[in-house]
């Protein structure tokens, strides 16, 4: 149960993202802006979803603090 409720704040936070990428027509990540210009908006979001939770995952195993990557600063 506890995967299932953190994949659905993952998919809702990342099509958050994507609607405010999508109406402002740009974005900071290139990743994401080369993925909105080739794919449908969900499948963005889903991936945008799954790469949130490879970072989370790092983190937790890693013991680390997210830190912001320099092209995104």
């Amino acid at each position: 149960m506890g995967q299932r409720d953190l994949r659905r704040l993952l998919i809702t936070g990342a099509m958050t993202v994507v609607r405010w990428a999508a109406r402002r027509g740009a974005t900071i990540d290139p990743w994401l802006a080369r993925m909105l210009a080739r794919k449908p908006r969900m499948l963005v979001a889903v991936a945008l979803a799954n790469r949130m939770a490879r970072i989370v995952w790092a983190l937790t195993t890693k013991r680390e603090s997210y830190r912001v990557p320099a092209a995104a600063a």
